[in-house]
């Protein structure tokens, strides 16, 4: 029988049990030898460190410690990371990449839960429901049969910034409806774009001409406060930002302003700071729906990611590509 590969658990040790419940485990441990009472919190650890000098993939999540050359030096034969969770920025040194490392991430299924939130806040958006349920808390009546004007998902224009992975299954999933769909992305061509089924725009036009706009673009320096005050102004009156990416692509405080004059309202997974400065306005604005940054995999949507990350595992036991892929070239445009 051949001996199979041993593996390394390097993550928080609390998430252990919900990434990897016990029959996603016992799958793991089909293809690989993993001890997972083992998880290399650290990697000065004696125990950690016996392991290293044999194994070949990492398993990596939330609060990986940084893989670098020392690392590197006590793990002769790594060949491979596996990250369950989305970016491998924060802990991947440049010695992986020059290793030749191949490394796997989850992002594709951590941005399923995110998509389906970004969908339901693009309805609700395009319903007026955030500001029709403020007003209904407040009279605490309503008149019966009474049409709402101005609101409703009838062509509706939808502006996705950015086509990224989660950006791509939003507008996947924009498509049964009656919605008319815009994209802002530079690295999409037009013929891209068609195969999407979207109309490609640049940025201030898409701005300008959307009734709701979500937001999916990665945190670069490039995008720092790419939505600032002069792009928020260019926004129609009553539009809607959604943003599930980063809270450093918005000027926070413009968005403020344009949300307590009523001219926009937001709906925000995320924040710059984050979180908020518990006395910012945003909190009591009408107009603003905050959530925890809760867009991402949480609860029973973790175990996706472990079944993500085992399949990687996998693949690579079974001399196969991977299906998830990160590519060194891809991280100045990545998460």
């Amino acid at each position: 029988m051949t001996q199979r590969p041993v593996a390394l658990f390097a993550m928080r040790s609390r998430d252990l049990p919900d990434v990897f419940p016990p029959h996603v485990l016992r799958q793991l441990r089909e293809a690989v030898t993993i001890d997972p009472d083992l998880i290399a919190e650290r990697f000065d650890d004696p125990r950690v460190l016996g392991v290293l000098a044999s194994a070949e993939i990492l398993i990596t999540g939330w609060a990986s410690p940084v893989i670098d050359a020392k690392v590197l030096a006590a793990a002769p034969r790594l060949r491979s990371v596996v990250h369950w969770a989305g970016s491998v920025k924060g802990h991947l040194s440049d010695d992986c990449w020059d290793r030749g490392l191949q490394i796997s991430s989850a992002a594709e299924a951590n941005g399923v839960p995110v998509a389906e939130y970004s969908l339901a806040a693009i309805l609700f958006a395009g319903k007026g429901l955030f500001a029709l349920r403020e007003r209904y808390r407040a009279d605490r009546a309503f008149t019966l049969a009474a049409v709402e004007p101005g609101v409703g998902n009838f062509r509706r224009r939808v502006g996705i910034i950015g086509a990224s992975r989660i950006g791509r299954r939003v507008i996947e999933l924009l498509r049964p409806f009656d919605f008319e769909v815009f994209l802002a992305d530079p690295y999409v061509e037009a013929s891209e774009a068609a195969a999407l089924g979207v109309t490609p725009v640049d940025l201030d036009t898409l701005l300008a001409c959307c009734d709701v706009v979500s937001v999916h673009a990665p945190a670069t320096p490039g995008t720092r406060n790419m939505l600032n005050r002069d792009r928020l102004a260019l926004m129609r009156e009553g539009a809607t930002l959604i943003n599930t990416a980063r809270g450093e692509l918005v000027d926070t405080e413009a968005l403020t302003d344009e949300v307590a004059r009523g001219r926009l309202s937001a709906v925000l997974d995320v924040t710059h700071p984050e979180p908020l400065d518990p006395e910012s306005r945003l909190f009591d604005l009408p107009g603003a729906f905050l959530t925890p940054h809760v867009a991402g995999s949480h609860g029973n949507e973790l175990e996706r990611l472990g079944r993500s990350a085992v399949g990687e595992v996998e693949r690579l036991v079974s001399g196969l590509p991977l299906a998830y892929p990160v590519l060194r070239e891809q991280l100045s445009r990545s998460a």
